[in-house]
């Protein structure tokens, strides 16, 4: 199998890595002023990663795109757009577009599947792959489950088949508005659990567990998704890695964000936030949670005064909407 990877950071490298070792071969691209693509050229290697000769690297979008019929786009998620629209349809006719970000935009409260296909000819095909995993993991061998979801089944099939190994088992995900509204929220889970951290309320993570699922649960459900979606592997079963991970962006951004500290990496929960409570007033869902943390890191309200009273509401039924 021949395959595309666009975008050289973390992520992105760590799927060209990966799928190079299951012996597919794999060209990733990046923008021609990265830093990434610059060290992985010239060292074929970043902080984590060796690659091997056959690994091709470029700039050349257009290049990237007639590689293969497998484009896989890791990017942040709130400059999917700006690529799509860069993009000629022509080079899009026939490919499968395997979004491998965890985010809404922010503008819009779309799912990333929804304005990917805005640019897509009817002869292409959207999947997602989301789920629990942190390079740092992976690249020492520590292994990890994770799903591949589409609404085409043979795709989905085809690319599980291909990317399975003993590191990533994969499952066939079922529903598209549930793995991926629950990938992009459990980066807003992430940040609440740093904040928690940093005011000392670490022992309140296990409630911010079971609320948070639940709390998008009822969002999944109100799109027009599987409820139960919230307690599979984009989102519940992502929380090991967002809540508790020391290599987890959103906790660390939260922990640092309470204590006043800067955090320059790129943290995806915070344009998530904002999209999320968007989507609950337009749904007229309760997401407690949610809005507390869009209102801390977004609107500069107090996180001791709002996270100290989140937990601390009005008295109802555990699961007062069952």
């Amino acid at each position: 199998m021949k395959l595309s990877v666009l975008g050289c950071g973390r992520w992105g490298s760590f799927i060209a890595w990966y799928a190079e070792k299951l012996g597919h071969k794999v060209m990733l691209w990046g923008r021609e002023k990265s830093s990434h693509l610059r060290q992985l050229m010239s060292e074929r290697r970043n902080d984590m990663l060796e690659f091997s000769q056959d690994t091709v690297f470029s700039s050349d979008l257009s290049r990237a795109l007639e590689y293969s019929e497998y484009i896989f786009i890791s990017i942040s998620s709130q400059e999917l757009r700006a690529l799509m629209k860069d993009i000629p349809p022509s080079l899009l006719a026939d490919k499968t577009i395997i979004l491998c970000m965890k985010g809404l935009e922010e503008k819009t409260s779309l799912r990333l599947s929804e304005v990917t296909a805005e640019y897509l000819p009817h002869s292409s095909e959207i999947a997602v792959w989301v789920g629990p995993g942190h390079v740092q993991n992976f690249a020492n061998d520590i292994p990890n489950c994770m799903v591949i979801d589409s609404h085409i089944e043979k795709t989905k099939k085809k690319l599980v088949h291909e990317l399975s190994s003993k590191l990533i088992r994969f499952y066939y995900g079922s529903d598209m508005i549930g793995n991926e509204i629950g990938a992009a929220s459990k980066n807003v889970i992430g940040i609440a659990a740093g904040i928690l951290d940093g005011l000392g309320f670490t022992s309140l993570k296990g409630a911010l567990m079971a609320r948070g699922s639940y709390e998008i649960s009822r969002l999944i459900k109100a799109m027009g998704g599987k409820a139960n979606s919230a307690y599979g592997l984009a989102h519940l079963g992502d929380y090991e890695a967002t809540v508790f991970s020391k290599y987890s962006r959103n906790r660390t951004f939260g922990e640092l964000f309470v204590q006043g500290k800067p955090f320059d990496k790129l943290t995806e929960g915070i344009s998530t936030a904002k999209a999320i409570v968007s989507l609950g007033e337009k749904l007229d869902i309760d997401l407690p949670i949610c809005n507390a943390v869009n209102s801390a890191v977004n609107l500069g309200k107090s996180s001791e005064k709002i996270f100290s009273s989140l937990f601390l509401r009005n008295i109802k039924d555990e699961f007062y909407y069952f």
